[in-house]
């Protein structure tokens, strides 16, 4: 869903307000939707998410669901939640902690009321509170009747009941009727904050298409919570967030997974390249394979392998074909393709190695985030077998990325890592639509004539750009431009065979200063304080927003702090060194045990002091904050 930036949801229809409500103005609300797996909190939160965009608020997304398929229903293993946070200005995360819980039952509640502020808002579907749900997940008391609640705003609402009172007339059974509940609750949420409804019908009845009787009584089920809403005495404030002042331009809301998909679409034409996804679906990467399958006509070609290896050997070979090949995955996933890396690597083809992080080792947490594949990325292949890495900081900076990773593949002939992450990769927010043409041209001059240094007249597929070091690529079948390349050592420049010392030596230095040379921007340095800042905080990936929402705290208490981040980091900005000496201390906080500060620390011989989580949950601000703020204090104290 688009909109124009500094709109004001005028033009998005709603449902008629009649009885009048106090109105609060807010200018940040976090909602988080909670359920068992099988209530549609996903979509619920995903439709608010929509028409807060369609508003026109900022907003960041972070759902959370379980990794079995079907975990035992009223369980919490079995709790999946969907959280927002939407805001008139520029926010960075999903929110540390819900304003408001909607809770969908007792396993809902339980799993999530640790994170509500006391003060917070909580609405219960009280028709799940009984005597079995309750055991199952450990409450020997109801806690609608004990002091449990006391320091929450509780609402009760008895959203099985009413949505299958709403639905009586449609013939739909009991069991159909109250799988409709979750658009109960996105009707009262949406009453409450003044949300438009129109589009959440239209998307109804488009995603319903093929069973229109479903699609009418969602829609009922939606109309019956708003309608709830306005009638009952039992809400008394409404709350409204203007839209935010975003720069202008054409917006809509965006995930990672698709951001990184429509990065590869738009490399794919601006460089007039055919793509070839060859991909085996995993968590949380699968969504790529499932968006760029739509693209066809784009020239996007999607080949769903038989397993990771084929995957990536599908994309290789079709480099070597002269397409553009990117595959896909996470984690365990980059350990099975290291083998094909490395022959990319060998063989000196561009190739985007896009990795969706998440909780290790093995199959680990399949749903839960992390950032531990930075050392993977560097060295997890045999021998000395170097590849640029590029992470984005953002769901909608994945689209930057894509283009970046593909630029570097292709201007260096060389594979590329692309690390995301689970939270990138299924949160959301605004993204600002570029004009196609003021994207960089990507353009390949293939080989189109023999190149030998002699009168052989041979094309020799090591000769190299003096610029770049990048190798002639030739397209196979072009006349005169036979050439033979592989995983044994190439001999330098007529791609031979070679097991002479010298010349391995040669070769695996000219691969190395490849990398080391490839041009990447300056890291730059965000300090309000215009210099006073004697701590440094740096991130990379998806750390970027607690660590810069930590930062605007820690400000706002007049504390000075700078903060830079990483988007490259193999080979790192040039400048980066000097930026590191240049402060009294470096924080890096990441979600792995010290990766980078590991690298930071062997390059530049930077005592960073390392900040580590692997708890499958990105930071929050205030767990920074308070880090940040005693930092500071400490540093000033010396």
């Amino acid at each position: 869903m688009s909109t124009s930036a500094n709109g004001n949801g005028a033009g998005h229809g709603s449902l008629a307000a009649t009885r009048h409500t106090e109105i609060s103005k807010l200018d940040r609300v976090v909602i988080r939707f909670a359920g068992d797996s099988g209530d549609g909190m996903q979509l619920t939160g995903d439709r608010f998410t929509s028409e807060a965009a369609a508003f026109g608020n900022d907003l960041s997304t972070m759902p959370n669901f379980p990794a079995e398929i079907r975990a035992p229903q009223g369980t919490i293993p079995g709790v999946s939640s969907f959280q927002v946070h939407f805001a008139d200005y520029d926010i960075l995360t999903p929110g540390d902690r819900p304003d408001v819980l909607v809770a969908m039952n007792p396993a809902a509640l339980k799993a999530n009321l640790g994170d509500v502020p006391h003060g917070g808002t909580i609405i219960l579907n009280t028709d799940d509170f009984i005597k079995r749900n309750l055991t199952k997940v450990g409450y020997a008391n109801d806690p609608l009747d004990d002091d449990t609640l006391t320091p929450y705003q509780v609402h009760r609402v008895a959203m099985s009941t009413l949505t299958q009172g709403a639905l009586a007339d449609t013939g739909l059974g009991k069991k159909d009727a109250e799988r409709c509940k979750n658009m109960f609750a996105l009707g009262l949420l949406s009453w409450m904050y003044h949300r438009p409804t129109d589009g959440t019908e239209q998307f109804l009845r488009e995603k319903f298409a093929k069973k229109p009787d479903i699609a009418e009584a969602n829609i009922l089920a939606f109309r019956a919570g708003w309608n709830y809403g306005e009638t009952t005495e039992s809400f008394a404030t409404t709350f409204q967030v203007a839209p935010a002042k975003l720069a202008q331009g054409t917006y809509r809301q965006i995930t990672g997974n698709t951001a990184l998909a429509y990065g590869i679409v738009a490399a794919g034409q601006r460089s007039g390249l055919q793509i070839l996804l060859g991909t085996y679906p995993i968590t949380p990467a699968s969504d790529i394979l499932h968006e760029l399958s739509k693209h066809k006509n784009f020239g996007i070609i999607t080949f769903q392998a038989e397993d990771e290896i084929a995957g990536i050997g599908a994309a290789l070979g079709a480099s070597y074909g002269g397409a553009l090949g990117v595959t896909s995955t996470s984690g365990p996933g980059v350990a099975l393709k290291s083998e094909a890396v490395g022959l990319g690597v060998m063989v000196e083809l561009p190739l985007v190695v896009i990795d969706v992080q998440r909780g290790g080792p093995s199959t680990g947490l399949p749903t839960k985030t992390e950032q531990a594949d930075l050392l993977q990325a560097m060295f997890g292949r045999n021998g000395e077998s170097p590849v640029p890495i590029v992470a984005p900081l953002s769901p909608a900076d994945c689209f930057d990325a894509a283009v970046e990773a593909t630029r570097i593949a292709l201007k260096y002939r060389t594979p590329v890592l692309l690390l995301s992450d689970g939270a990138i990769a299924n949160g959301s927010e605004p993204w600002l639509i570029p004009d196609v043409e003021t994207l960089p041209d990507l353009h390949v001059d293939f080989a189109s004539e023999p190149n030998a240094d002699n009168d052989s007249g041979e094309f020799w597929p090591y000769v190299r750009d003096p610029e770049t070091l990048a190798r002639a690529w030739a397209v196979p079948g072009t006349p005169g431009l036979q050439h033979r390349i592989g995983g044994l050592e190439k001999a330098d420049k007529t791609g031979h065979i070679s097991y002479d010392p010298a010349n391995h030596e040669k070769m695996v230095r000219l691969r190395q200063a490849k990398v080391d040379g490839i041009d990447v921007p300056n890291v730059v340095v965000d300090d309000p304080s215009g210099g006073k800042a004697r701590v440094l905080a740096l991130g990379w990936g998806s750390s970027y927003g607690p660590i810069g929402a930590a930062c605007r705290r820690v400000r706002k208490l007049g504390l000075p702090i700078a903060q830079a981040h990483l988007r490259h980091l193999n080979p790192l900005p040039a400048n980066l060194g000097d930026i590191l000496r240049s402060y009294d201390k470096v924080v890096v906080p990441e979600m792995n045990l010290g990766q980078l500060a590991l690298l930071l620390r062997a390059k530049y011989l930077v005592d960073v002091h390392s900040h580590t989580k692997v708890a499958g949950m990105a930071f929050k601000a205030e767990e920074l904050q308070d880090l940040f703020a005693e930092i500071i204090t400490t540093e000033a104290a010396k």
